[in-house]
Formats: C-alpha cells, sequence, structure tokens
C-alpha cells in the first residue's frame, strides 16, 4: 500500500499568507475579519427584510438607494457605514442600535 504525505493546513496556510505575526498574514486575517462582519451584518438585514416580506428595492426606496446597492449589503459585498446601517435598519423598524465596547461601556449608534 502506498504512503500518503499528508500537509498540515497551518503550513499551507503560512505559505500562502506568511507566518503569524508577519505584515502580509496580519493584512489578510484584518481583511477577513472584516469580511466575516459585513457578512453578519448583511444576513441580519437580510433576515428582517424578509421577516417584513419586503423586497431589496422596496427597502432600497425606503432608504433612497438603488436595489443593487441593498444586494451588496446583504451579500457583505459593500461596506457599510454607521449612518447607512442606522437608515437600513430604522427603515427596518428597528428602532435603536448598542454598540458594546466591553469594559469601555456600551455606545447607542441611533
Amino acid at each position: 500500500m502506498a504512503k500518503i504525505n499528508l500537509t498540515p493546513a497551518s503550513k499551507l496556510v503560512d505559505e500562502a499568507w506568511g507566518k503569524i505575526g508577519t505584515p502580509d498574514r496580519d493584512a489578510m486575517e484584518a481583511q477577513l475579519a472584516e469580511d466575516l462582519h459585513a457578512y453578519f451584518i448583511g444576513e441580519a438585514i437580510k433576515k428582517a427584510r424578509k421577516a417584513q416580506h419586503l423586497t431589496q428595492e422596496e427597502l432600497g426606496e425606503r432608504i433612497g438607494v438603488q436595489r443593487a446597492q441593498i444586494s451588496k449589503i446583504e451579500k457583505g459585498k459593500s461596506v457599510i457605514t454607521l449612518p447607512t446601517m442606522a437608515r437600513v435598519f430604522r427603515a427596518l423598524g428597528i428602532e435603536s442600535g448598542i454598540l458594546d465596547l466591553g469594559t469601555v461601556g456600551k455606545v447607542a449608534l441611533w
């Protein structure tokens, strides 16, 4: 029987992005974190929109943007600013947004 040589995933990641602590690796991990946050915000918006039986076009009309922009936000393909996020969630009837800063405290976003 032939012996199979397996390469640990961590070695492949190090080869592709650099070792932990290097500028390239730090930049890649920061980008991944940003993309993940955008995805989760987009999913929350989509879930709230669908719960209200709204189309992307209807939500866009409520906040003054095109349907394509709502699509990008929901897919996590567009960076959403806090003012835009506030307009979206207000349009969906979510009256307050709180940012939890841990030991620093909580900040009302809208």
